[in-house]
């Protein structure tokens, strides 16, 4: 019953979208070939619907429709479909598909995700709604690391559903926090999304993955304020753990020196033993790597801030330096200063306008030049102080400047800004909150973090900071990430010819799929164009003389609507061809507009009939979970998506901020 009004939509829906486009053809006074396009829109979108497969369907009617266009010429329809063909190939952006895939697959089979899960759920065990907080960053970080949403989904409805539902959770918050939690990889980078957006667009895939980390995790956090402020009204929904569900075994070397529970300081305890008599039966090797792993992250603090103080104080002053002796190094020595005048371009330093100026240009006064009354001022000037502030005109150095550069020493240092002295004094205070909280159980869980979380942030910021920072192009960086991929699943022991095998075929599924459907869209927009239908909806929407803000509410709209019977891939390859040459129209940046789009689009996978991680959930959900439980717990996500593209929309500098001072648009 429940699928016979599934399908009941499907086929409303369809139906509509086939009458108005049969209402279009009626209703116009004059037939143009732009309805054509249009009419040819409205049978690809249905027979999406109907289960064709999208990058043949949109093949097919696109030479079909093109064949017509051209008075049915083969010739012309197949160097069409041939030249779209090679120009999408031909695509340089598109080779860092199949390897941020691959990378994905291989760190999603070395097993990391249940280790994460539940060492980010021992950590956040006191919050409210901890298994659903962490779930959602456990979806995040894994999202981040494979992009795969199937995959994210399916691994979360195995481990952590049924710990939640056991621990006494709501059946649709726990739905919808795995829901929700997996689509977060179509917008946090590296997405495949905002790869696909990019090339179809124009748009810098480099800049929309700079412009998308701070969305990504507005959203994010969106997600666990709503899921802490749930638990906290409605405590039913997501009850307190346990004590013994919060338990943290400890090592029984650990145990020998500290009380059951492992409540005694770490640090306390650690050196307490190293010289007592609690240490009898346990090796000072032992204690020494365990308060090793207490002091590194105390270490690695003070590495960075020295690092950073030192980057911060510098490079100014260095750069004043620099600019100093190249002003002043055109007349620095004897033959240079004779010889002044044919070195030096009119107007440059301060022998532009000196009294003798003349004596420069005439022979005569050069003799005078040659042999000043004061020789051994060229090595030590006596009037360096008074020409300093002519020939640097416009640095200002203070008096002594030159002095110190010229004897070799630095400058004074430049004072380290207020923003550096905050973030300092910000994780000196969480570094300090850190050991003053630090017992032997936490201590546990912080070298389950090492060994779990640690390793896949190290691989995150390697592949997104080498991209964000101009290290790499996004090729480079994710055959990086799959080099990475590779060296977890060995440090892991997970590496076998099995996992290898299964990778590389599934890489090489979905990568087809993708090529498959930049291909099909290829030769679809490029009948669509032929056709006129690009053009004839530019007339229509600029008849309707809408303002930017009118315009930006119509297609986000359009495109939430087309979310339910279609997927992101669909959407984009289909519909951002004919939005795209829009934008210029209503000035409109294409950065913020495919930001806004990947916010939107992840309605696609949470919005009923077509919400594919609904059905990647109930796949592995016990049989007392239904469809319509799951779709109920995804709604109030859709919400906060919505007010997440709100957000965006009113604070564009959320997604422009960051490319904007990295690349300087």
């Amino acid at each position: 019953m429940k699928i016979r009004k599934e399908l009941w939509f499907g086929f409303a829906l369809m139906a509509i979208i086939v009458l108005a486009a049969l209402y279009m053809l009626v209703a116009v006074e004059r037939l143009e070939r732009g309805h054509i396009g249009l009419l040819m829109l409205s049978l690809v979108v249905v027979a999406i619907m109907l289960g064709f497969p999208t990058a043949f369907t949109l093949m097919g009617m696109g030479m079909i429709f093109t064949w017509f266009a051209y008075d049915r010429n083969t010739t012309h329809t197949l160097d069409l479909m041939v030249q779209a063909t090679f120009k999408t190939m031909g695509n340089d952006v598109l080779i860092a598909i199949p390897l941020f895939v691959f990378m994905g697959y291989i760190v999603e089979r070395a097993n990391l995700i249940e280790r994460l899960f539940r060492s980010i759920h021992l950590a956040l065990a006191r919050l409210p709604g901890a298994l659903a907080v962490a779930t959602l960053v456990t979806c995040a970080i894994f999202a981040t690391a494979t992009g795969i949403v199937g995959a994210v989904v399916t691994l979360m409805g195995l481990l952590a559903m049924p710990a939640m539902l056991k621990a006494g959770y709501s059946v649709r918050l726990t739905a919808g926090s795995i829901t929700a939690g997996g689509c977060l990889g179509i917008l946090i980078p590296p997405s495949v999304l905002l790869i696909v957006y990019g090339a179809t667009a124009g748009v810098s895939v480099v800049q929309l993955y700079a412009g998308a980390f701070f969305p990504g995790l507005m959203l994010a956090g969106l997600y666990i304020v709503y899921v802490i402020v749930l638990a906290k009204i409605k405590p039913s929904l997501a009850p307190p753990l346990s004590a013994e569900d919060r338990f943290v075994p400890l090592p029984p070397q650990t145990q020998k020196i500290t009380n059951p529970n492992g409540t005694q300081h770490a640090l306390v305890g650690l050196l307490a033993a190293l010289k007592g008599k609690r240490n009898r039966d346990v090796s000072t090797g032992y204690i020494l790597r365990q308060l090793l792993v207490v002091i590194m992250p105390l270490l690695l603090f003070v590495f960075v801030s020295l690092w950073s103080y030192r980057a911060v104080t510098e490079p100014l002053a260095a750069e004043a330096t620099y600019e100093n002796l190249t002003r002043m190094g055109e007349g620095s020595s004897r033959a240079e200063r004779s010889a002044g005048g044919l070195a030096e371009p009119p107007g440059s330093g301060g022998l532009a306008e000196p009294p003798a100026e003349g004596g420069l240009a005439e022979p005569p006064a050069s003799g005078g030049l040659a042999e000043p009354p004061a020789e051994g001022g060229v090595a030590e000037p006596p009037g360096a102080a008074q020409e300093a502030p002519v020939v640097a005109d416009g640095v200002k150095e203070p008096p002594g400047a030159d002095g110190a550069a010229t004897s070799g020493e630095a400058p004074g240092a430049r004072e380290a800004s207020q923003t550096w002295w905050t973030t300092f004094a910000v994780f000196a205070v969480l570094f300090a909150i850190f050991y003053g909280l630090l017992t032997f159980a936490r201590l546990e869980v912080f070298k389950m973090l090492l060994t779990s979380f640690f390793p896949l942030m190290v691989l995150i910021l390697a592949v997104l900071g080498s991209i964000v920072m101009g290290l790499a192009t996004p090729t480079e960086a994710a055959a990086v990430g799959a080099l990475g991929g590779f060296l977890l699943a060995i440090a892991y022991r997970q590496l076998t010819f099995e996992v290898v095998k299964e990778s590389v075929f599934l890489t090489a599924k979905t990568s087809a799929m993708v090529c498959w459907l930049f291909v099909g869209s290829a030769i679809f927009s490029a009948a669509f164009a032929l056709l006129g239908g690009q053009e004839l909806v530019e007339r229509w929407v600029l008849s309707m003389n809408l303002t930017k803000v009118e315009f930006m509410v119509l297609s986000q709209v359009i495109i939430f609507i087309l979310g339910w019977p279609l997927e992101w891939t669909e959407i984009i390859v289909i519909f951002m061809p004919i939005f795209v040459p829009l934008l210029s129209h209503f000035g409109v940046d294409p950065l913020l507009f495919g930001l806004l789009v990947a916010l939107n689009l992840q309605t696609a996978f949470l919005s009923p009939p077509v919400a594919m991680s609904a059905f990647y959930l109930k796949g592995v959900s016990p049989p007392h979970v239904t469809l319509n439980q799951i779709f109920l717990g995804m709604i109030p996500f859709m919400g906060i998506q919505i007010v997440a593209i709100f957000l965006l929309y009113i604070w564009p500098e959320i997604g422009l901020w960051l490319p904007s001072v990295l690349y300087a648009r």
